[in-house]
């Protein structure tokens, strides 16, 4: 898929592309306007890295608002975008590839690679080079996520996205996912932490702590 900034191909790149041939045409096209008007709104953004994380944020914020235009009210539009967006993440590979033992070692080394290449302007992190063997652990300082919906009063969208992260991490077999602060939430900064177990205590969840 070419990386260009057009509402289709946003649409498409976001995890609502299951949910949006759903809906009827005429919703279709109100949200791809209105992810061309945001587009331009949200310009600065706009570079290589964010590509991915602009088809969630534009893709979200042109839904929620685009629902209750057709007669949703803020409750049930926010309910309808959190569930659409939370159904198409599938936590299970995450979490066969938490069995192997070497999964910590390789979180170190991708996870950072990974946020490189796939995060552009706006974008803050520390990380930390002297965890222990069992631990990994970085904070996000700066986030588009809370600059971008914050200014727009809908820091509930950021929110909602950073749940993604529980889906994903909160179950893995012998490893806790600890988080206590998100920028979206009013923290300071996003902290993550992962700390590995030579025992599975159970499903993961039981032993982390997040938001």
């Amino acid at each position: 898929m070419s990386k260009k900034y057009i509402p289709k191909k946003l649409v498409a790149e976001s995890r609502y592309r299951n949910y949006f041939p759903t809906l009827t045409v005429d919703i279709q096209n109100d949200v791809y306007e209105r992810i061309a008007v945001l587009l331009e709104e949200e310009r600065e953004y706009c570079d290589k890295g964010n590509y991915a994380h602009m088809a969630q944020i534009l893709t979200s914020v042109a839904l929620y608002e685009v629902l209750q235009k057709y007669g949703k009210n803020e409750e049930e539009a926010y309910k309808t975008v959190s569930e659409e967006m939370w159904k198409f993440l599938d936590p299970s590979g995450m979490q066969k590839l938490a069995k192997k033992n070497f999964f910590l070692p390789l979180m170190k080394r991708i996870v950072p690679f990974g946020f490189k290449h796939g995060s552009g302007i706006g974008w803050r992190y520390t990380w930390h080079k002297d965890d222990k063997n069992n631990e990994f652990h970085f904070e996000c300082n700066e986030c588009i996520y809370q600059k971008i919906l914050g200014r727009r009063g809908l820091l509930k969208l950021g929110a909602m996205c950073c749940h993604a992260d529980i889906i994903n991490y909160g179950s893995l077999p012998y490893t806790d996912f600890i988080r206590t602060k998100t920028l979206c939430q009013g923290g300071d900064v996003c902290d993550f932490r992962f700390v590995r177990h030579d025992t599975d205590a159970g499903d993961g969840c039981e032993r982390s702590k997040s938001i």
